[in-house]
Protein backbone atom coordinates (compact mmCIF):
# COMPACT_ATOMS: atom_id res chain seq x y z
CA UNK A 1 0.00 0.00 0.00
CA UNK A 2 1.45 3.22 -0.89
CA UNK A 3 -0.71 5.28 1.51
CA UNK A 4 -1.12 8.04 -1.65
CA UNK A 5 2.33 8.33 -2.26
CA UNK A 6 2.18 10.82 0.85
CA UNK A 7 3.73 8.35 3.58
CA UNK A 8 5.98 5.18 3.30
CA UNK A 9 4.03 3.50 6.22
CA UNK A 10 7.19 3.94 8.96
CA UNK A 11 6.73 6.14 12.14
CA UNK A 12 9.51 8.76 10.73
CA UNK A 13 7.12 9.61 7.64
CA UNK A 14 3.95 9.80 9.29
CA UNK A 15 5.48 12.33 11.63
CA UNK A 16 7.29 14.34 9.14
CA UNK A 17 4.16 14.60 7.29
CA UNK A 18 1.52 15.16 10.36
CA UNK A 19 4.51 18.37 10.89
CA UNK A 20 3.95 19.58 7.73
CA UNK A 21 0.36 20.21 8.10
CA UNK A 22 -0.83 23.80 8.79
CA UNK A 23 -2.06 24.65 11.63
CA UNK A 24 -5.86 25.99 12.60
CA UNK A 25 -6.44 29.81 13.31
CA UNK A 26 -8.50 28.40 16.11
CA UNK A 27 -9.87 32.43 16.16
CA UNK A 28 -10.57 32.01 12.29
CA UNK A 29 -11.73 28.63 12.21
CA UNK A 30 -14.45 29.69 14.82
CA UNK A 31 -15.65 33.02 13.81
CA UNK A 32 -16.38 31.38 10.37
CA UNK A 33 -18.37 28.71 11.30
CA UNK A 34 -20.29 31.26 13.76
CA UNK A 35 -20.45 33.77 9.85
CA UNK A 36 -22.08 30.61 7.83
CA UNK A 37 -24.57 29.58 10.43
CA UNK A 38 -26.34 32.68 9.89
CA UNK A 39 -26.27 32.09 6.02
CA UNK A 40 -30.36 32.06 5.26
CA UNK A 41 -32.07 29.79 1.93
CA UNK A 42 -34.82 30.49 0.50
CA UNK A 43 -37.97 28.68 0.64
CA UNK A 44 -37.53 26.30 -2.65
CA UNK A 45 -34.22 25.55 -1.56
CA UNK A 46 -35.21 24.50 1.61
CA UNK A 47 -37.56 22.34 0.96
CA UNK A 48 -34.55 20.53 -1.52
CA UNK A 49 -32.26 20.96 2.00
CA UNK A 50 -34.52 18.74 4.16
CA UNK A 51 -35.47 15.93 1.73
CA UNK A 52 -31.34 16.42 1.12
CA UNK A 53 -30.55 16.09 5.02
CA UNK A 54 -33.27 12.99 5.39
CA UNK A 55 -31.49 10.78 2.64
CA UNK A 56 -28.14 11.38 4.41
CA UNK A 57 -28.99 10.55 8.32
CA UNK A 58 -27.75 7.41 9.52
CA UNK A 59 -30.51 6.59 11.72
CA UNK A 60 -28.59 5.97 15.04
CA UNK A 61 -29.73 3.56 17.55
CA UNK A 62 -26.67 2.60 20.30
CA UNK A 63 -28.36 1.38 23.72
CA UNK A 64 -27.87 -1.76 26.08
CA UNK A 65 -31.89 -1.36 26.09
CA UNK A 66 -31.97 -2.00 22.24
CA UNK A 67 -34.07 -4.95 21.67
CA UNK A 68 -35.14 -7.12 17.68
CA UNK A 69 -38.37 -5.32 17.87
CA UNK A 70 -36.58 -1.63 18.11
CA UNK A 71 -34.43 -2.57 15.14
CA UNK A 72 -36.78 -3.63 13.20
CA UNK A 73 -39.01 -0.52 13.57
CA UNK A 74 -36.14 1.30 13.12
CA UNK A 75 -35.21 -0.25 10.24
CA UNK A 76 -38.90 0.55 8.69
CA UNK A 77 -38.73 4.18 9.60
CA UNK A 78 -35.26 4.04 7.60
CA UNK A 79 -37.16 2.98 4.86
CA UNK A 80 -40.10 4.73 4.74
CA UNK A 81 -39.39 7.69 7.37
CA UNK A 82 -43.46 8.97 6.37
CA UNK A 83 -45.78 5.78 6.08
CA UNK A 84 -48.05 8.11 4.20
CA UNK A 85 -45.75 10.22 2.19
CA UNK A 86 -43.71 7.77 -0.78
CA UNK A 87 -41.72 10.84 -1.91
CA UNK A 88 -40.03 11.34 1.34
CA UNK A 89 -36.69 9.65 0.70
CA UNK A 90 -34.99 6.83 2.56
CA UNK A 91 -32.56 7.43 5.14
CA UNK A 92 -28.70 6.61 4.37
CA UNK A 93 -28.71 4.05 6.25
CA UNK A 94 -29.21 2.39 9.91
CA UNK A 95 -25.97 2.50 12.69
CA UNK A 96 -26.16 -0.06 15.83
CA UNK A 97 -24.27 -2.42 17.53
CA UNK A 98 -22.77 -5.08 15.66
CA UNK A 99 -25.14 -8.08 17.11
CA UNK A 100 -27.81 -6.52 15.96
CA UNK A 101 -26.61 -5.92 12.40
CA UNK A 102 -28.46 -9.24 11.19
CA UNK A 103 -31.88 -7.93 12.44
CA UNK A 104 -31.25 -5.18 10.41
CA UNK A 105 -30.70 -6.20 7.65
CA UNK A 106 -33.31 -9.07 6.98
CA UNK A 107 -35.32 -6.95 7.77
CA UNK A 108 -34.36 -3.93 5.74
CA UNK A 109 -34.31 -6.71 2.71
CA UNK A 110 -37.76 -8.49 3.74
CA UNK A 111 -39.79 -4.65 3.75
CA UNK A 112 -38.12 -3.76 0.40
CA UNK A 113 -34.96 -1.60 2.01
CA UNK A 114 -32.15 -3.56 -0.37
CA UNK A 115 -30.81 0.05 -0.67
CA UNK A 116 -30.33 1.15 2.81
CA UNK A 117 -27.55 0.26 4.28
CA UNK A 118 -26.30 -1.30 7.53
CA UNK A 119 -23.75 0.40 9.46
CA UNK A 120 -22.19 -1.48 12.85
CA UNK A 121 -20.00 0.45 15.27
CA UNK A 122 -16.79 -1.30 15.67
CA UNK A 123 -12.93 -1.86 17.60
CA UNK A 124 -14.89 -1.58 21.06
CA UNK A 125 -17.16 1.19 20.69
CA UNK A 126 -17.24 3.69 22.38
CA UNK A 127 -13.85 3.99 23.90
CA UNK A 128 -11.50 1.70 21.43
CA UNK A 129 -9.78 0.51 24.70
CA UNK A 130 -9.11 -3.27 23.52
CA UNK A 131 -6.80 -5.88 22.49
CA UNK A 132 -6.18 -5.58 18.52
CA UNK A 133 -7.05 -9.19 18.52
CA UNK A 134 -11.13 -8.37 20.20
CA UNK A 135 -11.04 -5.36 17.54
CA UNK A 136 -10.58 -7.15 14.42
CA UNK A 137 -13.01 -9.89 15.91
CA UNK A 138 -15.60 -7.77 16.94
CA UNK A 139 -15.49 -6.13 13.36
CA UNK A 140 -15.26 -9.60 11.19
CA UNK A 141 -18.60 -10.08 13.19
CA UNK A 142 -20.33 -7.00 12.03
CA UNK A 143 -19.00 -8.04 8.53
CA UNK A 144 -19.86 -11.37 8.24
CA UNK A 145 -23.80 -10.23 9.53
CA UNK A 146 -23.98 -8.22 6.77
CA UNK A 147 -22.58 -4.54 7.67
CA UNK A 148 -21.96 -2.81 4.72
CA UNK A 149 -19.74 0.30 6.84
CA UNK A 150 -17.93 0.28 9.86
CA UNK A 151 -17.58 2.66 12.38
CA UNK A 152 -14.61 2.38 13.61
CA UNK A 153 -13.16 4.82 17.19
CA UNK A 154 -9.29 5.38 17.29
CA UNK A 155 -7.56 4.97 20.66
CA UNK A 156 -7.93 8.44 21.47
CA UNK A 157 -5.31 7.91 24.55
CA UNK A 158 -3.01 6.24 22.12
CA UNK A 159 -2.95 9.07 19.31
CA UNK A 160 -2.92 12.20 22.69
CA UNK A 161 0.37 10.59 23.59
CA UNK A 162 1.69 10.79 20.48
CA UNK A 163 1.72 6.93 19.10
CA UNK A 164 0.85 8.06 16.21
CA UNK A 165 1.92 4.73 14.16
CA UNK A 166 0.15 2.68 16.54
CA UNK A 167 -3.34 4.76 15.46
CA UNK A 168 -2.15 4.46 11.69
CA UNK A 169 -1.57 0.93 11.42
CA UNK A 170 -5.06 -0.19 13.60
CA UNK A 171 -6.79 1.82 10.98
CA UNK A 172 -4.72 0.37 8.35
CA UNK A 173 -5.82 -3.36 9.79
CA UNK A 174 -9.39 -2.51 9.86
CA UNK A 175 -9.26 -0.67 5.85
CA UNK A 176 -7.51 -4.52 5.20
CA UNK A 177 -10.49 -6.30 6.79
CA UNK A 178 -13.26 -4.37 5.60
CA UNK A 179 -11.75 -4.67 1.58
CA UNK A 180 -13.37 -2.79 -1.42
CA UNK A 181 -17.18 -3.86 -0.63
CA UNK A 182 -16.95 -2.37 3.28
CA UNK A 183 -16.86 1.59 3.56
CA UNK A 184 -15.12 2.16 6.72
CA UNK A 185 -15.95 5.33 8.87
CA UNK A 186 -12.60 6.38 11.20
CA UNK A 187 -14.38 8.07 14.55
CA UNK A 188 -12.07 10.62 15.81
CA UNK A 189 -13.82 11.37 18.93
CA UNK A 190 -12.69 15.24 18.69
CA UNK A 191 -14.22 16.02 22.25
CA UNK A 192 -11.22 14.49 23.75
CA UNK A 193 -8.59 15.41 21.14
CA UNK A 194 -8.73 19.22 22.68
CA UNK A 195 -7.64 20.98 20.35
CA UNK A 196 -8.91 21.79 16.00
CA UNK A 197 -4.70 21.28 15.74
CA UNK A 198 -5.22 17.55 16.85
CA UNK A 199 -8.37 17.08 15.15
CA UNK A 200 -7.04 18.42 11.97
CA UNK A 201 -3.65 15.68 12.50
CA UNK A 202 -5.87 12.97 13.62
CA UNK A 203 -8.16 13.45 10.24
CA UNK A 204 -5.78 13.17 7.82
CA UNK A 205 -3.67 10.05 10.03
CA UNK A 206 -7.18 8.71 9.33
CA UNK A 207 -7.66 9.20 5.23
CA UNK A 208 -4.18 8.33 4.80
CA UNK A 209 -4.45 5.11 6.48
CA UNK A 210 -7.98 4.54 4.30
CA UNK A 211 -10.43 5.99 6.09
CA UNK A 212 -14.05 6.38 3.30
CA UNK A 213 -15.00 8.65 5.95
CA UNK A 214 -13.71 10.72 8.98
CA UNK A 215 -16.33 10.93 12.05
CA UNK A 216 -16.57 13.56 14.17
CA UNK A 217 -17.99 11.22 17.65
CA UNK A 218 -19.51 8.73 19.26
CA UNK A 219 -22.30 10.37 20.93
CA UNK A 220 -21.14 9.46 23.86
CA UNK A 221 -18.99 12.21 24.31
CA UNK A 222 -19.52 16.11 25.11
CA UNK A 223 -18.93 18.12 22.80
CA UNK A 224 -19.62 16.06 19.49
CA UNK A 225 -20.17 17.53 16.19
CA UNK A 226 -19.75 21.13 17.11
CA UNK A 227 -19.74 23.62 13.73
CA UNK A 228 -16.27 24.66 14.05
CA UNK A 229 -14.66 20.81 14.46
CA UNK A 230 -17.08 19.60 11.37
CA UNK A 231 -15.11 22.85 9.97
CA UNK A 232 -12.15 21.99 10.46
CA UNK A 233 -12.51 18.18 9.34
CA UNK A 234 -14.21 19.44 6.14
CA UNK A 235 -11.28 21.87 5.36
CA UNK A 236 -8.98 18.35 5.55
CA UNK A 237 -10.95 16.28 3.35
CA UNK A 238 -11.27 19.28 0.81
CA UNK A 239 -7.02 19.99 1.22
CA UNK A 240 -6.85 16.19 1.14
CA UNK A 241 -8.14 15.64 -2.36
CA UNK A 242 -6.53 18.20 -3.52
CA UNK A 243 -3.04 16.41 -2.60
CA UNK A 244 -4.52 13.08 -3.76
CA UNK A 245 -7.25 13.34 -5.89
CA UNK A 246 -9.48 11.36 -3.71
CA UNK A 247 -12.89 12.72 -2.23
CA UNK A 248 -13.18 11.07 1.43
CA UNK A 249 -16.55 11.28 3.35
CA UNK A 250 -17.53 13.41 6.69
CA UNK A 251 -20.05 12.59 8.94
CA UNK A 252 -20.66 15.02 11.66
CA UNK A 253 -22.64 12.74 14.87
CA UNK A 254 -23.73 13.67 18.12
CA UNK A 255 -26.12 16.95 19.32
CA UNK A 256 -27.62 17.46 15.65
CA UNK A 257 -31.27 17.16 16.40
CA UNK A 258 -33.38 19.68 14.72
CA UNK A 259 -33.42 21.02 11.08
CA UNK A 260 -32.20 24.24 11.52
CA UNK A 261 -28.48 22.19 12.70
CA UNK A 262 -28.85 19.76 9.73
CA UNK A 263 -29.33 23.19 6.87
CA UNK A 264 -26.64 24.73 8.47
CA UNK A 265 -24.41 21.38 8.29
CA UNK A 266 -25.44 21.40 4.62
CA UNK A 267 -24.15 25.30 4.57
CA UNK A 268 -20.51 24.20 5.72
CA UNK A 269 -20.25 21.40 3.54
CA UNK A 270 -21.10 23.42 0.11
CA UNK A 271 -19.04 26.52 1.35
CA UNK A 272 -16.07 24.99 2.55
CA UNK A 273 -15.42 21.41 0.64
CA UNK A 274 -17.87 22.60 -1.74
CA UNK A 275 -21.25 21.03 -3.62
CA UNK A 276 -19.42 17.98 -4.70
CA UNK A 277 -19.63 16.58 -1.27
CA UNK A 278 -23.36 17.45 -0.67
CA UNK A 279 -24.68 13.81 -1.54
CA UNK A 280 -25.13 10.65 1.44
CA UNK A 281 -21.73 9.20 -0.51
CA UNK A 282 -19.89 11.90 1.17
CA UNK A 283 -21.77 13.35 3.89
CA UNK A 284 -23.71 11.55 6.22
CA UNK A 285 -25.39 13.23 9.62
CA UNK A 286 -25.39 10.35 12.87
CA UNK A 287 -28.60 10.98 14.59
CA UNK A 288 -31.80 9.60 16.49
CA UNK A 289 -34.12 12.17 17.26
CA UNK A 290 -33.25 14.60 14.03
CA UNK A 291 -35.06 12.63 11.38
CA UNK A 292 -38.53 13.57 13.18
CA UNK A 293 -37.95 16.71 13.59
CA UNK A 294 -36.82 16.92 9.48
CA UNK A 295 -40.51 15.24 8.83
CA UNK A 296 -42.41 17.78 11.25
CA UNK A 297 -40.81 20.82 9.27
CA UNK A 298 -41.21 18.85 5.84
CA UNK A 299 -44.92 18.37 6.73
CA UNK A 300 -44.74 22.40 8.14
CA UNK A 301 -43.86 23.09 4.64
CA UNK A 302 -46.19 21.30 2.59
CA UNK A 303 -49.38 21.49 4.15
CA UNK A 304 -48.94 25.41 6.60
CA UNK A 305 -48.91 23.83 9.91
CA UNK A 306 -47.17 21.56 12.28
CA UNK A 307 -49.01 18.32 13.06
CA UNK A 308 -49.15 16.98 16.20
CA UNK A 309 -45.71 15.52 17.72
CA UNK A 310 -47.09 12.06 18.15
CA UNK A 311 -47.95 12.08 14.32
CA UNK A 312 -44.50 11.14 13.74
CA UNK A 313 -42.78 7.88 15.42
CA UNK A 314 -41.07 7.97 18.51
CA UNK A 315 -37.74 6.29 18.77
Amino acid sequence: MNYYGLVDGSDASLRNFLRTLSGVDQIGAESRAAMLATRSIKTTAKNWAIDLAISMVDLTTLEGADTPGKIRALAAKAVRPDPTDSTVPSVGAVCVYNDMVSIARQHLDLIGGAHVRVAAVSTAFPSGRASMAVKIQDTQDAIDAGAAEIDMVIDRGAFLSGRYLEVFNEIVQIRALCGKKTHLKVILETGELVTYDNVRKASFLAMLAGADFIKTSTGKVSPAATPPVVLVMLEAVRDFYEMTDRRIGVKPAGGIRNTKDAIKQLVLVNETAGPEWLNPGLFRIGASALLNDLLMQRMKMRDGYYPSPTYVTID
